[in-house]
């Protein structure tokens, strides 16, 4: 198994890996129109929520609707559709390793039952980025030579972007699932659908006035891990603009026993404790607050990079926190959209695959660009029609937020996101049946 790159890209997407597949993801019935399903799965294989979860009343169970498609297969005897596709794998780090398989697994399933687009199938065209920059040049490169990929996707990428973007100069619109460097934001031709770390980690401060009621808030992160940093000043920064004084500490990523740091952030005593860290530093920190006697589950809030399988080896369970999502949560059966989800992943993806973050996002992000390519019409596809388009489009995202808002934010033109979900976890993933309350619905930074 690849070891995980340790990013802040905290918030990003919904719950981890396949130890969830136990949840249920192939609880649902499927048929030939699986995708419109809304039919909940059975509630012993899903876990407990209260509230609705997803986009309530917006959400999307109909995928062929959401798409314009024609129901039905592609017509195979026409020319196809390509779609670049860029995802950092094959190397010592992956991102979102089931990033590509989740692009994948919408354009099988689009072209199976949705007509692909305008009838014509769909191929992705791929390009992976294993661990050195100028690899960024090279995927950028060809899909300039290729003219006939009019928009590229980017999975889980961190490496490479620059040189990703400064290739490709513009050229070619780029639409991204969950942005993993602050280069994708900047840039005028992307359009990110789920956000970036530093808009969809500043709500934060809006769960800590409006939900918590919170007065004062303790925040420890490995200072030396500098993706883990950036992400730790987007949540400071948010807790700050929304009234909550604030105490940061950093630590050594080496250090193992956390009770000094988290006393020194005040933890103790403080409303609500952020413990932000990658895999290793999830169980140090779950172990320490334990030591301290902090154990309030709705007091701990974190993001989901400590639902990982390596937390469960480390601990026998996730800890029992507060998580924020980007995205819909797998299984949730408060969320009118997951029941489409399961459908298709129930027939064209596998049980471990189904309930991944990266899977989740870039199934949705790749049925957004199918719609996208749909409504320019195949006759007038151009990249300079297919990214105003998407720039133009306002959601409901499939399994992500309720609205998009594309251009929003000056300084960062390809953020169309910039709201998560709550959930808090109180037990269960290890016998199949996580329980998962919902604590809030798509929250925004404070104003």
């Amino acid at each position: 198994m690849r070891r995980q790159n340790r990013l802040g890209l905290a918030g990003f997407a919904a719950v981890a890996a396949a130890v969830l597949a136990a949840a249920g993801c192939s609880s649902s019935s499927s048929s030939s129109a699986a995708a419109t399903s809304t039919s909940a799965a059975p509630a012993s294989s899903l876990p407990a929520s209260t509230g609705t979860g997803g986009q309530g009343a917006q959400s999307v169970t109909n995928y062929l609707t959401y798409t314009g498609g024609k129901a039905g297969p592609a017509d195979k005897s026409l020319p196809p559709v390509y779609i670049g596709y860029v995802n950092q794998q094959g190397g010592p780090t992956a991102v979102g390793l089931l990033a590509t398989a989740g692009a994948q697994m919408a354009v099988n399933y689009a072209n199976a039952e949705l007509g692909g687009v305008a009838g014509h199938p769909i191929q992705l065209v791929t390009c992976f980025i294993a661990s050195a920059e100028e690899e960024g040049t090279v995927c950028a490169q060809k899909f300039l030579a290729n003219k006939k990929v009019n928009v590229i996707e980017l999975g889980g990428v961190a490496i490479g972007v620059q040189s990703f973007f400064g290739t490709l100069g513009g050229a070619k619109p780029v639409i991204d699932g969950v942005a993993a460097t602050p280069v994708d934001s900047v840039q005028k031709n992307a359009v990110i659908l789920f956000g970036d770390a530093t808009h969809i980690l500043a709500p934060f401060g809006t769960y800590a006035k409006d939900v918590l009621h919170a007065k004062t808030a303790a925040l420890v992160y490995p200072s030396d891990n500098a993706g883990i940093a950036v992400g730790a000043a987007a949540i400071k920064a948010g807790l700050v603009a929304a009234g909550i004084s604030v105490k940061a500490v950093g630590y050594p990523e080496t250090q193992t026993d956390l009770t000094s740091v988290l006393t020194a952030a005040g933890a103790q005593t403080a409303d609500m404790v952020i413990p932000y860290s990658d895999t290793a530093g999830c169980v140090n920190l779950a172990k320490s607050l334990k030591t301290l006697g902090i154990t309030d589950t709705k007091k701990i809030v974190s993001a989901p990079l400590c639902l990982n399988g390596q937390v469960i080896k480390g601990l026998g369970d996730f800890p029992h926190w507060t998580y924020s999502i980007a995205s819909s949560l797998f299984g949730d059966p408060s969320d009118p959209g997951m029941p489409a989800y399961e459908a298709v992943a129930k027939k064209y993806s596998t049980e471990a695959n189904a309930p991944d973050p990266w899977n989740i996002v870039n199934f949705g992000q790749t049925l957004t660009t199918i719609k996208i390519m749909n409504e320019v019409g195949y006759a007038s596809l151009s990249p300079s029609a297919i990214l105003a388009k998407a720039k133009a489009f306002a959601g409901p995202q499939a399994l992500g937020a309720p609205a998009l808002a594309c251009g929003k934010y000056s300084n960062a033109p390809g953020v169309c996101n910039d709201r998560i979900q709550f959930f808090e976890y109180t037990g269960g993933v290890t016998s199949g049946k996580p329980n998962w309350i919902k604590a809030a619905g798509w929250l925004q930074p404070p104003a």
